[in-house]
């Protein structure tokens, strides 16, 4: 591995502490418009986390005077919502503010993934409502208890309507704008707010002008079955951040065109990639002229690492160069074999391999392979 120009008490630029001068594979130097797309990152995180607590809390004060005064299953399982929300917010606030810690001695890699944790306690509340939610709607259709003082809860879920809606345009704004997994947990709770709020106040004029006492508990039970498909894809969200899951095709395709588009690479391998907390890691293999010297490969890797930063700011990038045609083991034989389901072993020896580039013609290949003498 390129050893890092990185002096002891130097911060990465992904956490907002960038290094002046020249930069050591892996930390391409960051521009003065880097550092203010990282801040603002970081600003809207915040803001977007706050915003939610503040309307969460709304919310909450209205909708439980609401569920009282009209005894409705439906408000009250948009109250469980709400309340779930709450908590979930407030976690979400934790979360960000600790994902955007620098590293240190004890999380070398940081502490994105605080934010894919925050996700998956959501994603638990979201569920544990729902089982609430469905209880209480059982209990009404058995009792089937009249909605009292309709006006009273039609006039809060049209406050939630306008709040949590414009809360969740700011929060997709802010996941287009951040990638964060947490604000995007959160956000799903909202949109199932917004759902709800709709839906309460259709059960509520329905029963209202028609007396029908089972529809208020049915809406309850369909918000119930909406928080757990919710809760699903929330927590298959934050497993995969949390089990390092790859980047998506186009992703890795687009790295892969960034790196060979450098003549002196002659190849790659073993590119694998995650996310956290909305920062990217990239790690591979370039495969370069066995006899380049080690200053002009260090040259290459700078290159490679530049590029990688222009497609992926702010990324984290570890490169390894090989001489090209070396054998040795691979991840990506390892990766072959699982996926053919071949259970795997170890690498067997092989002839030294011709370097890899995706699309390079035969003879392309051809001639990058080293030869003997």
């Amino acid at each position: 591995m390129e050893p890092s120009t990185d002096q002891p008490g130097d911060r990465h630029p992904r956490e907002g502490h960038p290094r002046e001068g020249h930069a050591g594979v892996g930390h391409a130097a960051v521009t003065s418009q880097e550092r203010a797309v990282l801040q603002r990152d970081r600003q809207l995180r915040g803001r977007a986390a706050k915003a939610s607590v503040s309307v969460a809390g709304i919310l909450v004060v209205a909708k439980v005077v609401a569920s009282v005064l009209t005894g409705s299953v439906a408000l009250l399982a948009s109250l469980v919502d709400s309340l779930s929300d709450l908590a979930a917010s407030g976690l979400t606030l934790l979360s960000v503010r600790h994902a955007s810690r620098p590293p240190d001695a004890d999380h070398r890699f940081g502490h994105g993934k605080a934010e894919a944790l925050s996700s998956l306690v959501q994603a638990t509340l979201i569920a544990g409502s729902a089982i609430f939610v469905v209880n209480e709607a059982w209990h009404s259709l058995r009792d089937s208890t009249p909605v009292e003082s309709t006006a009273v809860g039609i006039g809060v879920m049209l406050l939630a309507l306008v709040l949590t809606g414009a809360l969740v345009l700011y929060q997709r704004h802010v996941v287009r704008e951040t990638g964060s997994v947490a604000i995007e947990g959160d956000s799903a709770h909202y949109r199932t707010d917004f759902i709800s709020a709709i839906a309460v106040i259709v059960a509520l004029g329905i029963e209202h002008a028609t007396g029908w006492s089972w529809l208020d508990p049915a809406v309850g039970v369909v918000i119930a079955v909406y928080l757990v498909l919710t809760a699903l894809s929330v927590g298959r969200n934050a497993i995969d951040e949390l089990m390092d899951r790859e980047l998506a095709d186009e992703e890795r395709e687009r790295i892969e065109t960034e790196v060979l588009a450098i003549p002196e690479v002659l190849g790659m391998h073993d590119l694998r990639t995650r996310s956290a907390g909305g920062h990217t890691f990239i790690e591979l293999h370039i495969e370069l002229d066995p006899d380049m010297r080690l200053r002009d490969s260090h040259h290459v890797a700078e290159a490679v690492s530049d590029r990688l930063h222009a497609s992926f700011p702010g990324c984290e990038i570890a490169l390894h160069q090989d001489p090209a045609g070396v054998d040795e083991p691979r991840l990506d034989d390892v990766v072959a074999r699982t996926e053919s389901g071949a259970v795997p072993d170890a690498v067997t020896p092989r002839a030294p391999r011709a370097p890899h580039r995706r699309g390079a013609p035969p003879e392309a290949q051809k001639r990058s392979a080293p030869t003997d003498g």
